[in-house]
């Protein structure tokens, strides 16, 4: 039955990402369409669901082309930026968010470079980072992710920047594992820490960061890559996918509605709950 099969899809796509907000938010408008059309014939409701899926995808692009534009005012006089993870087209619908901030600064007339941290296990800096920033002609630069403290500390880097999983509404945010150490080096070496994420992404039914699920994966993906093994048999691991980056080294927030700055439980709460959408720059 239908009924039936849409609920097993859910569970199925929710189990993915239990620590990103957003999923859940776009998960429940599909939900509430289905049960409009629920009495439909099945294509009538196929319809309707692809119908939804493209509404949600046309605005996610939206959102992160005005975080783009928000945000490239940061980047200003800024030549290096360093990043972490995946936050661009190929974590988005399109454009990205932490790159869409570096890519509408590019559009605008920055010079600029980035260092992607590569982002283990999976690689996603290395694999995913730097395949759209040199597809897109902007230059970049792999480092391990035990590298960052040293590039911060010698000056070489201006800002850095990266996407969001879920934004608690005191502006603790999850993002991929790392994060946490990066935010902390970079307020030791008095560099800007940003975070790029549309509205959807704050949870101001989340007080603080404890609230926030986080995903742990299997560790069997941390002893091995590419199928080969990386330590010796027997061995355990920790596979924790994200961690919680405190508000205090956040330096703002860019958000399709602007940008946020401490105190984030203002700022934030205002962001998500204004009527209208403010224009970005020009």
């Amino acid at each position: 039955p239908p009924q039936e099969r849409f609920e097993t899809a859910r569970r199925l796509l929710a189990a993915t990402r239990p620590t990103a907000v957003n999923l859940f938010a776009a998960l429940d408008r599909m939900e509430r369409t289905f049960r409009s059309a629920a009495f439909r014939d099945p294509a009538e409701i196929e319809r309707a669901l692809i119908a939804e899926a493209d509404a949600i995808a046309s605005e996610d692009i939206e959102a992160c082309l005005r975080i783009g534009r928000f945000g490239a005012e940061l980047l200003t006089g800024v030549s290096t930026v360093l990043t972490h993870c995946n936050a661009g087209a190929l974590a988005t619908a399109g454009y990205g968010t932490a790159l869409g901030v570096v890519r509408a600064a590019v559009e605008a007339g920055a010079a600029l470079s980035v260092i992607a941290a590569e982002t283990r296990p999976f690689l996603q800096g290395a694999r995913l980072t730097a395949w759209e920033l040199s597809r897109d002609g902007i230059p970049v630069e792999i480092i391990t992710d035990s590298m960052s403290g040293h590039f911060l500390s010698r000056g070489g880097v201006q800002a850095v920047i990266v996407g969001a999983d879920r934004i608690a509404a005191n502006g603790d945010t999850a993002n991929k594992v790392g994060t946490y150490s990066l935010a902390v080096v970079a307020r030791e070496n008095a560099v800007p820490f940003y975070v790029a994420a549309p509205t959807t992404t704050v949870d101001l039914a989340c007080p603080d960061g404890s609230a926030i699920p986080i995903e742990e994966r299997d560790p069997a993906e941390v002893l091995s890559f590419g199928g080969m093994p990386v330590a010796p048999a027997g061995v355990g691991a920790r596979h924790v996918a994200f961690d919680v980056t405190p508000a205090r080294y956040i330096t703002a927030i860019v958000t399709d509605r602007g940008i946020c700055r401490p105190p984030f439980a203002g700022s934030l709460r205002e962001a998500v709950r204004q009527g209208s959408l403010p224009a970005p720059p020009a």
